[in-house]
């Protein structure tokens, strides 16, 4: 039953009235994830009157979380995150139907987790390799779910399998390697971040519930707070991704000693696929290693620097023809030649593939474009005759 007096403002609004507050009220969201952007996702999902929430999470509360993780307090440190939340959501709504899992997502639970009467799946999770197991779970079981990420300044957010719509291995077909994905513990992130991008997770997810089309659905939203700059990347259907049929490449992942050797897996944002999201031929991609055999051979393309202004002070390379942070990238065209090759790179691969997106939407040729796919990273392998002169 609506409780008119607690939701009296979204009564008010023609796209909710009583009607939309009833289909919030009887509506189900399981988040996976109770740190960072679970917090603002739970918080503003129960205040907003979503009947029934689970959340899934096998951490305990940790000092060093509470610059970010707004469930939690003081006092809750050492607790279990899911015990911490519980109490806050019920503080917040006594009505709220809660369902909490202390336990980790996994291939051998997430079916079971993830097939109890859900509408909707968000992700507040904080390693790659369980975002490709949601992604698979939520296919297999044709659940649409909200997925957020975050890394230092940087967020992004998307739904995937709504309506069968794309899903997060056509944007994402592959995982970067673990070395070059690092951790918000080892690269920091603004604290107001997470509840930037949760809000916005929780604001898709509402629309889900009541019906709206999201905004997001087969678009990528790629945020740089330092800039306060927004980009909305379109990306469709990879024909070509692989074909799902149980949780087997989910579970090799996961099994993948690299990724899982400490339970704080990377988590920063990850490559997009361009050649997706542009209609285009697949992205060419090069390592270091390869692009100096190709050099060698005479090949000489344009190169672009498309880390941070920081970054580039720090360590340049001299064969670069020009530097822009990659969320400026379109603002650059005039920069760039109008033909022949032009080579990005970055730290690891991640944000070049980005600023290749932003191109191929601008009108850049794809077949003229090149992802150093190691990124300033694959230089520190070289020995020092072998390094981009």
């Amino acid at each position: 039953m609506v409780n008119m007096e607690r939701h009296a403002r979204h009564l008010l609004l023609p796209e909710v009235g009583v009607e939309g507050q009833q289909r919030l009220t009887n509506s189900s969201v399981l988040i996976v994830g109770a740190g960072g952007l679970g917090s603002p996702v739970a918080l503003y999902l129960a205040a907003a009157g979503v009947g029934r929430i689970g959340l899934v999470d096998d951490d305990l509360v940790e000092i060093s979380n509470l610059q970010r993780q707004v469930l939690h307090t003081t006092s809750d440190v050492g607790r279990r995150k899911v015990d911490s939340a519980k109490e806050t959501l019920q503080a917040l709504d006594p009505n709220l139907e809660l369902e909490v899992h202390a336990v980790r997502l996994t291939p051998q639970n997430a079916m079971d987790l993830l097939s109890r009467g859900w509408d909707v799946v968000i992700d507040g999770t904080d390693n790659l390799p369980t975002r490709y197991l949601i992604d698979d779970a939520c296919f297999l079981l044709n659940i649409p779910w909200v997925y957020g990420s975050i890394y230092r300044f940087e967020g992004q957010v998307s739904v995937f399998g709504h309506d069968n719509g794309p899903v997060y291995r056509d944007l994402f077909p592959e995982a970067p390697p673990s070395e070059a994905v690092p951790s918000c513990a080892e690269a920091g992130v603004l604290g107001v971040l997470p509840g930037l991008v949760g809000t916005l997770q929780a604001t898709e997810a509402i629309k889900l519930l009541l019906g709206h089309p999201p905004s997001l659905c087969g678009t990528l939203l790629v945020i740089d707070t330092m800039t306060m700059n927004f980009q909305k990347l379109r990306f469709e259907e990879d024909p070509e991704r692989i074909k799902i049929t149980d949780l087997s490449h989910a579970r090799a992942m996961l099994d993948d000693p690299d990724w899982c050797a400490s339970p704080s897996a990377p988590s920063s944002p990850q490559k997009p696929n361009p050649a997706v999201a542009a209609k285009a031929p697949m992205m060419q991609s090069v390592s270091t290693a390869e692009f100096l055999r190709r050099r060698n051979d005479g090949w000489t393309p344009f190169v672009l620097d498309v880390r941070s202004e920081e970054e580039h002070r720090a360590a340049r390379v001299a064969s670069c023809n020009h530097h822009v942070p990659h969320p400026e990238v379109g603002d650059a065209l005039g920069m760039l030649p109008k033909e022949g090759d032009i080579l990005v790179h970055c730290r690891s691969g991640m944000r070049s593939q980005i600023a290749i997106m932003t191109l191929i939407q601008c009108g850049v040729a794809p077949e003229r474009l090149f992802n150093l796919s190691d990124g300033i990273m694959g230089w520190a392998s070289l020995k020092p005759d072998e390094i981009l002169q």
